[in-house]
């Protein structure tokens, strides 16, 4: 039998968004059509905000709250501003965007959602920016913002390829956000999820 050969035909290159969408198992840890990729894309994102990247912040550090809108619509909010250039504005990542590697995490599931909004802020001056999945619908623009400084990325998961039935469990309780190499739990850090679902009844939940 004939070896078979490859050449530069024979590969195809994604662009970082395309290949989030293409294999989720490998930025999730779940598959397209798998009912636990909605609470399985919010747990890794949390999660990347209790163990950011080196050059943001120490593991279990950072405060972060989380809002659930909608089953598929959510924000992660955590107290920490990526690098600012030398005019003061916040430095832009994959496609122009307010996402940058260090918040590859985020800029996944925005891979995976039909609209996405980032907003950074410090010292009560903010840029907010919209995105189409991944893809900035135009430049940041600037707002006045509160006191102290942070970062929110609002995710509203595309339906289209979550499914019509797909949502984030209301169990928050059992979300389990830290990997396997997560060795200790006792800086300052914590998540707080409050799910307006049904109302907005629910009690709010804290996790470390």
């Amino acid at each position: 039998m004939a070896e078979k050969t490859y050449d530069a035909a024979d590969i195809q290159v994604l662009e970082f968004d395309d290949a989030v969408r293409a294999s989720p198992g490998m930025y999730f840890g779940a598959a397209q059509g798998d009912p636990a990729l909605a609470t399985k894309v919010l747990c890794r994102v949390v999660g990347h905000s209790l163990h950011p990247a080196v050059s943001v912040a120490r593991p279990h550090s950072l405060r972060v709250i989380v809002e659930i809108s909608a089953d598929l619509t959510f924000s992660v909010a955590d107290d920490h501003v990526d690098p600012l250039d030398g005019h003061g504005k916040p430095r832009l990542g994959y496609y122009g965007s307010l996402l940058g590697n260090d918040r590859w995490l985020s800029a996944a599931a925005a891979a995976v959602s039909s609209h996405a909004v980032v907003e950074v802020w410090r010292e009560g001056r903010g840029f907010r920016q919209e995105l189409h999945r991944l893809r900035p619908a135009g430049a940041p623009e600037e707002f006045e913002a509160a006191p102290g400084s942070g970062t929110r990325v609002s995710f509203e998961l595309d339906p289209a390829y979550f499914g019509s039935d797909s949502a984030i469990t209301s169990d928050l309780t059992s979300l389990e956000l830290h990997g396997p190499h997560c060795t200790g739990r006792d800086g300052a850090g914590y998540v707080v999820f409050r799910d307006h679902r049904d109302g907005g009844d629910r009690p709010e939940c804290r996790l470390r």
